[in-house]
């Protein structure tokens, strides 16, 4: 092989190889996914047969990615005219002022539900060491005023669907048995659940339905079947899709749209699009 050979091989190789990190970095991470889907609820009113739920995870406002991906990915949200919508947590990634702001003016452009629109708080909206009350009573405060009706160890029914809010695990106001001692069986009931390792936890008290959960991001990086090296859960069934929790349980765990860190590889930023049916 000449000089002239080698160092064009070379080259060919050199650019072969940085189009994955290219592609994790720059591309995916910006590669929003609607998930179309049924959600099949015991209960459901006839009314409700058809209406769509959509659930949207872990926006992570803050530095760590240009935050007007979600804006950008909303504005598309809105073309599927959502009956319910549904925030799982992880409003924003550090908690800081900062943060709040930013989360004002992506909640200003945010998709809401034409018929109620509900959220739950994730370990990250408590600030350092999520244990920063502070942060949560202002992300709170910010979404209660953009229109999203917080449920926090909390239920509200509306239009004949019963949500069931549940404060983060990791969290110092983490108490769900504070509303599933007594919850009503015979309504609509769909859990929001940040963290899917509560499935694990003895706070269900017979509940049979579904759970909606995010917190993994999906790994954010994996190879499906192989590898996901990454995941916040202890429970490592917990990655991401449909779980059949085989005890009258259907867990749904969100993929994220946004990042702790702009990089995704196998993994994109999934927004869930469930359109309601009578189980």
């Amino acid at each position: 092989m000449t000089r002239k050979h080698f160092l064009k091989r070379l080259f060919q190789l050199s650019v072969i190889g940085s189009f994955p990190l290219f592609y994790s970095w720059q591309i995916e991470p910006f590669w929003v996914e609607f998930v179309e889907r049924k959600l099949p609820v015991k209960n459901l009113p006839k009314e409700l047969e058809g209406k769509i739920l959509m659930q949207i995870s872990d926006l992570h406002v803050g530095n760590r990615f240009d935050w007007n991906f979600l804006i950008e990915s909303f504005q598309k949200a809105k073309q599927f005219n959502p009956d319910f919508v549904v925030y799982t947590g992880d409003f924003v990634n550090h908690g800081t002022s900062e943060d709040h702001e930013s989360l004002q003016k992506v909640m200003e452009k945010a998709v809401y539900g034409k018929l109620g629109t509900f959220g739950i708080l994730g370990n990250h909206d408590y600030g350092k060491n999520w244990k920063d009350l502070g942060s949560s009573e202002i992300i709170c405060e910010i979404l209660e005023n953009s229109g999203v009706s917080m449920l926090k160890n909390q239920q509200q029914e509306l239009h004949g669907l019963n949500f069931i809010g549940f404060d983060d695990l990791w969290s110092p106001n983490f108490d769900p048995m504070k509303i599933m001692k007594d919850y009503n069986a015979s309504k609509a009931n769909i859990v929001l659940c940040h963290n899917p390792d509560v499935c694990d936890k003895d706070v269900w008290n017979g509940y049979q339905g579904w759970i909606l959960s995010g917190h993994t991001h999906g790994g954010q990086c994996r190879i499906p079947g192989v590898i996901t090296p990454i995941l916040p859960v202890n429970n490592r069934k917990y990655v991401s899709g449909e779980i059949d929790l085989e005890d009258g349980r259907m867990l749904y765990i969100n993929r994220a749209i946004g990042h702790s860190f702009q990089v995704r590889f196998m993994v994109r930023p999934e927004i869930t699009v469930f359109k309601l049916t009578q189980a």
